[in-house]
């Protein structure tokens, strides 16, 4: 469904060209701090403009429109909203019956009959992802020292950072996209965070990380690498009473409950599906397979604005277990 979340829940809602996108939240702490200022830093982050990402540039500007008073959190839910001003709808209407490849057109339609919002791709757009990023603001004003560091470490299965503008360069002249590896990590994560089994951390975290269109592997600590190792090479080591590891090969994670050392995931998100280069796919009017052009302003690398969402799907689960963690101890 359209939300998640056990004591710090999260609902989103919009579509791409619809009036605006945004997120509810409740299970807010009374008290905090917060002002549209707070979320300038992370907005600009999933922002388009630069080499790589979409043309469309939207303001981008938050409205908070309810649990909010005199700069403070009250308590009660919060309505966090963003406008579209700036959408050329027009540039989607072939897709009805020609749908993308590898894009939610398809599946959006057989499941909605047809009553789907496909402008833009609708509901399944990434312009949603702003209300994932706001509410990952205040995830992390909830979360008090916990520190998060994400970066892209690998594009189009290139490591070496200084070629990725070469990458890019190339994808957006041939009116292709490419897709890559994000690096999340979060330090001084309490120990204790997680439940047994079907809530464990690994699992909340990474319901939401796929929640985030185009992601398509997930890895916690040396992840699908492990495969190499022995036990005795992949056992994490205590080398202290804090339980400090000597390596950090389970991610931070020990039966789905943090153990004190950083949370280390990798995160794959495939390239763009809305490419200009012709595709041959089936048209469901003509009822055949034939060329496919795509319109409209997309991202030749949805990785590149896809960093901060990531941090953010991170920030939200860790915000949610943290208070289910609290809850558990009786700690307000």
């Amino acid at each position: 469904m359209n939300h998640i979340g056990r004591l710090f829940q999260i609902n989103i809602f919009g579509e791409s060209h619809g009036s605006s996108v945004g997120i509810l939240l409740d299970g807010v702490k009374p008290g905090i701090e917060l002002s549209c200022e707070d979320f300038y830093t992370d907005i600009q982050r999933r922002k388009s403009g630069g080499k790589g990402t979409t043309p469309r540039i939207e303001a981008d500007e938050v409205h908070i429109e309810s649990g909010v008073f005199n700069g403070k959190t009250t308590g009660a839910p919060i309505l966090l909203r963003f406008l579209n001003t700036n959408t050329k709808s027009k540039d989607y209407s072939n897709l009805v019956n020609h749908p993308r490849p590898s894009h939610a057109d398809f599946t959006a339609m057989k499941k909605y009959n047809g009553f789907n919002d496909y402008r833009g791709g609708g509901h399944f757009s990434g312009r949603l992802t702003l209300g994932i990023v706001s509410a990952g603001v205040v995830a992390k004003k909830m979360l008090d020292d916990v520190v998060f560091e994400s970066k892209l470490i690998s594009l189009c299965g290139e490591k070496d950072q200084s070629k990725f503008n070469e990458i890019l360069d190339k994808a957006i002249e041939n009116h292709d996209s490419v897709g890559g590896i994000v690096s999340l990590k979060a330090k001084n994560v309490p120990i204790g965070l997680g439940e047994p089994y079907f809530d464990s951390l690994e699992s909340t975290i990474s319901h939401l990380l796929f929640s985030v269109g185009g992601v398509k592997g997930v890895e916690f600590g040396i992840g699908f690498n492990g495969e190499n190792l022995k036990g005795s090479e992949f056992n994490d080591c205590f080398i202290n009473e804090f339980g400090k590891t000597k390596t950090n090969n389970n991610g931070g994670i020990n039966g789905g409950i943090s153990n004190g050392n950083d949370i280390e995931i990798k995160v794959f998100v495939k390239p763009t599906p809305s490419i200009s280069i012709p595709q041959e796919t089936y048209s469901f009017k003509e009822h055949n397979v034939r060329e496919l052009v795509i319109e409209g302003r997309h991202d030749a690398a949805i990785i590149l604005r896809a960093i901060v969402v990531l941090e953010a799907a991170l920030a939200i689960a860790l915000c949610d277990a943290m208070l289910i963690n609290n809850a558990y101890k009786n700690k307000a």
